[in-house]
């Protein structure tokens, strides 16, 4: 086997791994399922369990924690005045109208 195969084969971790505990790459790549509640319960208990046991995973789940409350508050505006609405309405519908004309 050549250093190229094996240059090709490695993938870098997906976050910070801490030695103490060679599961955080798996942990890491799995934050968001929690985060957004689409893991199982065991997958689900699994992660809080390791979070609690590693300082590296729990930082870096909180960052990803805080990113997503901050997306969440900055695009979930507020809606368009109905007048505002309306002009767009008709605007796109003109647009539409002399396209396809």
């Amino acid at each position: 086997m050549s250093d190229r195969d094996a240059e090709d084969r490695w993938s870098p971790p997906i976050g910070p791994v801490d030695p103490e505990h060679p599961e955080c790459a798996a942990v890491i790549a799995e934050v968001w399922t929690l985060l957004d509640g689409e893991c199982t319960a065991e997958t689900r208990d699994k992660l809080r369990h390791h979070l609690e046991e590693c300082p590296s995973c729990l930082r870096y789940y909180g960052v990803e924690e805080r990113v997503k409350a901050l997306i969440a508050k900055k695009c979930s505006g507020e809606k368009a005045p109905d007048r505002l609405r309306e002009r767009l309405r008709i605007e796109l519908s003109r647009t539409t109208i002399i396209r396809r004309g």
